[in-house]
């Protein structure tokens, strides 16, 4: 056994031994790990942080498929309107109303003035202008309309006479989409006609839209 320790000073008699010291183990606690603990609560949103700086432009990608065809879309309406026609042929009145059908086309744009029943229809809402222009027929009264779905409108007219003259007419019609334009034969008591023949043409009818 080791001698025990005594204070080397003292007397023999009064010498008394001192607990040795005993060193205690040390324990790395980071190298002892427990067992995972349960899920915690999730916490509070933080504040956003600052924008940061715009990255550089990418490469242009591969070119993409080409996509299928759409849906047909509506008709596109057309902002303009005019027509201009002619008759070569004289016209004479009989018991009824006429319609003044012309058999020669000068401008008829979309077609908008049937050549077949001798009206304009109205395809784009607007102000027109219309002009009327005839030749009268010596010792014969000259007497029309122009008419208006139906309704009388304007009138040309020309007394009997001995000698044939150019005679004209001209208005401007507020039309709505579906009216209908057209130059009507007056019947009366005497003979009513205008004249015209294969070489030159008398009798014009004209429309355009102005607004």
């Amino acid at each position: 056994p080791r001698p025990r320790c005594v204070r080397c000073c003292e007397p023999p008699d009064q010498r008394f031994s001192y607990p040795q010291y005993q060193p205690l183990p040390q324990i790395n606690m980071t190298i002892l790990k427990g067992e995972k603990g349960d899920r915690g609560e999730r916490g509070m949103q933080g504040k956003f942080g600052k924008t940061g700086v715009a990255g550089s432009r990418g490469h242009t990608g591969p070119k993409g498929q080409k996509g299928s065809v759409g849906a047909p879309g509506e008709r596109c309406k057309s902002h303009y309107a005019a027509f201009s026609v002619g008759r070569k042929k004289p016209l004479h009145s009989n018991d009824y109303y006429q319609t003044l059908i012309f058999d020669t086309e000068f401008v008829n744009l979309y077609d908008h003035f049937n050549m077949f029943t001798g009206k304009f229809y109205c395809y784009v809402p607007g102000i027109y202008y219309f002009s009327l222009n005839v030749h009268t027929w010596n010792q014969k009264e000259t007497y029309l309309h122009i008419m208006r779905n139906g309704v009388e409108v304007v009138i040309l007219y020309a007394q009997v006479s001995d000698r044939s003259i150019m005679q004209s007419q001209s208005v401007m019609l507020e039309l709505q989409e579906q009216d209908e334009v057209w130059v009507r034969l007056y019947k009366g008591e005497r003979e009513n006609a205008v004249f015209s023949d294969e070489y030159d043409t008398y009798i014009t009818f004209s429309g355009h839209l102005i607004k």
